[in-house]
């Protein structure tokens, strides 16, 4: 019997499979593809997990990051204010981060199965029986469930968010484009806003958030883009001038803002599995890393022992550190996406900065 299964394998699934493999744990770890592979990920992270991830020798520096130490916002009619962010981000790709990530947890003799998509998980008798598509089969003491935004999991667990509709699509390229190495822009357009920020090399991640409806009614991504987002000038001269570097880009539906549960049918959930804070705020790649943190130093603190307590000490943990950061997103959120109050926010950044610096830092964590 396995003592922790991870299924899902981006941040905070490897860095869980990391730190408890370290821990003396035997681990295994489910992905669904196999590296290295894009994800939709706007691929800025703030550097309040830069000291945890240099102490436990989990920072990429061989990747060469870029590092952020300015915010810019537009507005729909590209009207746009600057503003110094106070710990500064760096950036770095899925691709090249997630691939460093699972080498060094294979290194380190964690199990970890790529290819494989988990289809059932199934507490009874004091553990986990897990199940995947292939028919391998797998016992396990516990399990930390970071299988992202909407997964086949979420149905089969009956999680309450995935009642609800989602009206909002994702959609990432990687380019090529003048642009400075120390920025990180937010461009409003109707019906969403649309992020620009250097990753590693001379690449920049350009991900963006429209609602649904602006693809409905313009017929696919490509005439969206040209006949909604251009409209910001800012959004126009990127997509002319710029080039793009994958042969189409990486898209995901129905991303969901609603509240979920920590734990769920004792399963112990950390980053997008336990909540997901709105692109915006740039900083689901921090909360991934720092709830992989969280739960992997509390199965440790108790052994694997005391489920209960486990369960109940982690979702206490998990609600100080981020539900906050999750309202604070959303309600900040209603400030984009449209023409009136996206020169709101731009105002209020351009002639409140102490207000708006103060916004932003209810969207970031301290330094841990």
């Amino acid at each position: 019997m396995t003592d922790v299964t991870i299924v899902g394998g981006g941040l905070a699934g490897l860095i869980s499979a990391i730190q408890l493999r370290k821990a003396g744990y035997s681990v295994a770890l489910f992905e669904k593809k196999q590296y290295p592979f894009h994800r939709v990920c706007g691929e800025y992270i703030s550097n309040e997990v830069r000291p945890f991830l240099e102490r436990n020798d989990l920072f990429p520096a061989k990747a060469n990051p870029s590092a952020i130490s300015t915010f810019w916002l537009t507005a729909t009619n590209g009207k746009k204010a600057v503003l110094p962010l106070k710990l500064g981000a760096f950036g770095i790709s899925r691709f090249a981060f997630d691939l460093w990530l699972y080498e060094k947890a294979c290194d380190l003799g964690v199990t970890c199965h790529t290819g494989e998509t988990v289809a059932d998980i199934d507490f009874q008798d004091g553990h986990f029986q897990i199940q995947t598509v292939k028919g391998l089969a797998l016992e396990s003491r516990y399990v930390v469930g970071t299988f992202g935004k909407r997964s086949m999991l979420d149905k089969q667990l009956k999680r309450s968010f995935m009642t609800k509709k989602s009206p909002y699509v994702g959609v990432k390229y990687h380019i090529a484009t003048s642009f400075p190495d120390d920025v990180i822009a937010l461009h409003n357009f109707q019906d969403g806003y649309c992020g620009i920020s250097k990753i590693e090399g001379d690449t920049y991640n350009l991900c963006y958030l429209s609602h649904r409806n602006n693809l409905r009614k313009n017929g696919g991504i490509k005439a969206m883009e040209e006949s909604v987002m251009w409209k910001n000038p800012h959004l126009k001269s990127i997509f002319q001038n710029a080039d793009f570097l994958f042969d189409k880009p990486e898209v995901i539906n129905e991303i969901s803002f609603e509240r979920k549960e920590p734990v769920n049918h004792h399963i112990l959930m950390a980053g997008d599995s336990a909540g997901l804070i709105t692109p915006l705020c740039g900083n689901g790649m921090a909360m991934a890393i720092h709830g992989a943190k969280i739960v992997s130093e509390i199965l440790i603190k108790y052994q694997l022992r005391d489920r209960e307590l486990i369960e109940k000490e982690y979702t206490a943990a998990w609600e100080k550190q981020f539900r906050g950061r999750l309202w604070a997103g959303r309600q900040i959120q209603r400030l984009f996406g449209s023409d009136s109050l996206s020169n709101v926010a731009v105002n209020l950044a351009r002639y409140a900065k102490p207000l708006a610096s103060r916004l932003i830092e209810q969207t970031h964590g301290e330094e841990f």
